[in-house]
């Protein structure tokens, strides 16, 4: 049955055309020697386009088989041996991919730095996770100054790695593939890295892109970054497509709107903040030719999904998933149409459950503990931590239920879950609410400390330009669609919400 699907999703999506059986051969060849990481999936695509364009990014336009040649001069020079750890503190461009292959191409393990984090939380992780160097761009040179113990790999010392590199012999797998680490968000302390795992095959692939359709050979304009699970995942399916990936080192929805018609971008890769400011400018006149706009990273806005889409056309999918679970379920644009608030459904081969209190499952409309199965679960905390497990399962940390038609639906975090005067109260189904307001840009809802009733809401609101709404009219709207105890007794209206890299709300910046 996987055999089938496989096939079947790769004919699909193009990945079975034909074309020159040479290419093909070695295409095949290279993932078989160097596996399904980036340093395979690079090198299975410069096998068989090598003079297709890779990557066009601010500085110039790529070949796969220039920025496989570049990743390996880099891995003959990298002041670091196969095992050891390299943190790459890089905004999205070729560069931070050939430093990505490079590293891993040398059998060492590349740290995705989060361009976000002050220097205090850079050096905890860089002691944390025991690099040996660090690449860099220029940008962030002063925020590691006060970094001692490792190498710093600026933007001109990149460029003199892969001009002086000595020869290396033809390709040769190191001994023990390096594994990417991943950080998680970081919006509280020091985030902790997690070993991501390298797929075994094309199942992997397949499962995502029988859900969200990108073809083989497709423009895809990248502008998550590539830091994060999910611009590193978009990354993992561009090269193994052998797509030509589009990337800017800062997200400016003016730019990117023209990026995509000027490239002829059918892709986009993004988090939900990103489409929401797309939709804050004017509607243009030329629009893009997109198939698919996947977002990942954060809940979508209330009603934003049926906008996006009342412009675009329905193209709009949306992966719920996490740094540890990789993916949990994708919504398609038929299941946001039905249900804007939806995770949608598991795709091929992960299971999905939702848990009570004893671990028992409940039935379709119960709220309990989700937790997921499947082949790409990661591998455990650096510091030797893990996640809670079910009979296999991983928990993802959040509260949510099913729907008798098995979509996926994320009430809130576990640890956001307030209980106010004995009643369980979930800010993000508030926060949903809220966030349907016309005159409401953007909103957060938080629990917080309540002498009578132990915790109650606050909620964070930024209006729409020209926009007026008052703290009562905002507690009566919730209070007319829902209980008294999910009304909130603090409304703060901010200028805008303080968010990190990758959009999502950094709760400790809020107000109290």
């Amino acid at each position: 049955m996987d055999a089938l699907f496989v096939g079947g999703t790769m004919l699909r999506r193009g990945l079975l055309d034909p074309g020159n059986p040479v290419r093909i051969v070695r295409q095949f060849a290279a993932l078989g020697r160097w596996g399904f990481g980036l340093a395979g999936e690079l090198r299975q695509a410069a096998a068989r386009s090598p003079r297709r364009i890779a990557v066009v990014d601010d500085e110039r336009q790529t070949t796969y088989a220039q920025l496989l040649d570049r990743a390996e001069k880099l891995a003959s020079g990298l002041p670091a041996a196969p095992g050891e750890r390299v943190g790459v503190l890089c905004r999205n461009s070729a560069r931070m991919i050939e430093a990505l292959v490079g590293i891993t191409t040398l059998g060492a393990d590349p740290v995705l730095m989060n361009t976000g984090l002050s220097p205090g939380q850079l050096a905890a992780v860089a002691e944390a996770q025991g690099l040996r160097a660090l690449i860099l761009d220029d940008e962030f040179a002063a925020k590691v100054a006060l970094v001692d113990g490792l190498e710093k790999i600026g933007e001109e010392r990149f460029e003199e790695l892969i001009a002086t590199a000595p020869p290396r012999s033809a390709s040769v797998p190191p001994e023990r593939p390096g594994r990417t680490i991943v950080l998680t968000s970081g919006t509280t302390g020091v985030p902790k890295g997690a070993r991501r795992p390298t797929p075994g095959g094309f199942r992997p692939l397949c499962s995502v892109i029988d859900r969200i359709p990108l073809r083989a050979q497709d423009r895809v304009l990248i502008a998550a970054p590539l830091f994060h699970t999910w611009g590193f995942a978009g990354l993992q399916i561009a090269l193994a497509l052998r797509a030509t990936v589009v990337l800017r080192r800062k997200f400016d929805p003016a730019a990117i709107l023209d990026d995509l018609r000027k490239h002829s971008c059918t892709g986009m890769i993004a988090v939900p903040v990103m489409v929401q400011q797309l939709m804050e400018l004017p509607e243009p006149a030329e629009k893009p030719a997109l198939r698919v706009v996947a977002v990942s990273g954060s809940a979508l806005p209330g009603g934003l999904a049926t906008r996006f889409m009342d412009r675009y056309g329905d193209v709009l999918y949306n992966l719920y998933g996490s740094t540890e679970a990789s993916w949990v379920s994708i919504a398609t644009p038929a299941d946001l149409r039905f249900a804007p608030d939806t995770a949608g459904r598991p795709p091929h081969g992960t299971r999905v459950a939702v848990l009570g209190e004893h671990g028992e499952p409940l039935p379709p409309g119960r709220v309990g503990r989700l937790f997921v199965g499947n082949e790409m679960l990661f591998e455990g905390y650096t510091n030797g931590a893990s996640r809670a497990m079910h009979e296999g399962l991983l928990a993802t940390g959040d509260l949510g239920h099913l729907d008798p038609a098995g979509r996926v639906y994320v009430d809130g975090r576990e640890d956001d879950m307030i209980v106010s005067g004995g009643e369980n109260v979930y800010p993000a189904e508030v926060e949903g609410l809220l966030a349907d307001l016309p005159q409401v840009r953007e909103v957060a809802v938080i629990g917080v400390p309540d002498d009578e009733y132990g915790q109650r809401l606050a909620a964070y609101l930024v209006l729409r330009d020209g926009a007026t709404l008052d703290a009562e009219a905002v507690r009566e709207h919730v209070r007319h669609h829902r209980a008294r105890f999910s009304v909130p007794r603090d409304v703060i209206f901010l200028d805008a919400l303080p968010r990190n890299a990758t959009g999502k709300v950094v709760g400790r910046e809020l107000p109290r």
